[in-house]
């Protein structure tokens, strides 16, 4: 399969070309980034374009690589629902598919699908998500797509977290999603974590996940890459690439 990498300079899209590199049934075709057009020559007629770049160019370059008639697997994070709309609706209008993931490490995968089980089984539930100093957005993709899920789960069994706060006014709560409040850590020396506190009466659940280098999405990136000729239109996440 012949695959082409947008953001190819970044770090994290170095570490793809890597993974692509060295994966046997796939060839890497075409390297672009910051400044390089998007057309079918450009990504040397490659079958997927795989893009993490950054959230303010990351919609232009998944509409160009669907133009380019490629199936794209995006990394980048901070989609809203209406931007996600379009791109379904681009992706269907092209005839090509999308893959967009909040998180690409199967252990984050896995950690959101817990959560989602626990959300209605807990009086108490809030997010902490915990990464290095240089990421641009916050909070994570990955949190924010915890807390809704969590939430959703939540609102349909009637449940709300308790909290008596009359006053906060620098925020120390946190940001709050779909009823869930989410907290966010920039400390040098972290990579990209996430907690999950549950709260009852009497007991706690934690559920954390850890990755310490870019090598622990590559997994969930290959498989992406793999499965989105299958997968027509938009998927959102890899747990339907998992059969979860």
């Amino acid at each position: 399969m012949k695959v082409a990498v947008v953001g190819a300079a970044g770090r994290m899209g170095q570490s793809v070309c890597e993974a692509i590199e060295a994966a046997k049934d796939l060839e890497l075709v075409a390297r672009l980034d910051e400044g390089d057009a998007i057309s079918s020559d450009t990504l040397a007629s490659a079958e997927v374009a795989v893009e993490f770049t950054v959230p303010s160019a990351t919609d232009a370059n998944v509409h160009a690589i669907l133009d380019a008639g490629a199936h794209a697997v995006v990394g980048t994070t901070g989609w809203s629902d209406e931007r996600l709309e379009k791109v379904a609706e681009h992706a269907n209008q092209a005839g090509k598919n999308v893959v967009i993931a909040p998180n690409y490490a199967l252990s984050a995968v896995l950690a959101m699908s817990f959560a989602e089980k626990a959300a209605a089984m807990f009086e108490s539930v809030e997010v902490i998500e915990l990464h290095h100093p240089d990421k641009v957005d916050a909070p994570s993709g990955t949190a924010t797509t915890t807390a809704r899920r969590i939430g959703e789960v939540r609102a349909e069994a009637g449940l709300s977290s308790p909290d008596a706060t009359q006053t906060d006014p620098h925020g120390s709560r946190g940001a709050v999603i779909d009823g869930v409040n989410v907290h966010a850590v920039r400390l040098r020396g972290l990579y990209a974590h996430e907690e999950i506190l549950f709260g009852n009466p009497g007991e706690q659940l934690t559920i954390r996940q850890d990755s310490f280098g870019r090598d622990s999405f590559m997994p969930g990136v290959l498989l992406a890459v793999r499965k989105v000729g299958s997968r027509p239109g938009l998927t959102y996440g890899l747990e339907p690439l998992l059969d979860m």
